[in-house]
């Protein structure tokens, strides 16, 4: 009779012991499969942020680009007339510069 109370109790720890490990298994499951979720929802939310910023980049590619055209024709007018005003000074300048290098190149010292 202790021998059946034994193999009943063994038992009834072999049924217990196999019951935890399915809900250990189920629970691992669920664990994985969340994980899976979490991992596409991450995934999807990278795409779409990356999609943003390429949009938002290529928007400000667009329009430093269409700028820069404008900004060239306006550096080089810039450009043209500061080397105007340049010519302009030199020719200024220029009978009072030659006067005085005439003045030292003539000039003897002693």
């Amino acid at each position: 009779m202790d021998s059946i109370k034994g193999q009943e109790g063994i038992q009834m720890l072999l049924t217990a012991e196999q019951q935890a490990q399915e809900i250990i298994s189920a629970a691992r499951n669920q664990k994985m499969q969340r994980l899976r979720q979490a991992k596409q929802e991450a995934e999807k939310e990278i795409a779409r942020y990356r999609s943003h910023m390429e949009d938002e980049h290529r928007k400000k590619i667009s329009e430093s680009s269409g700028s820069s055209g404008s900004n060239v024709k306006r550096l080089e007018e810039e450009t043209g007339t500061k080397i105007q005003d340049l010519k302009n000074s030199a020719l200024k300048v220029s009978p009072e510069v030659v006067g005085l290098l005439h003045k030292c190149v003539t000039t003897v010292r002693n």
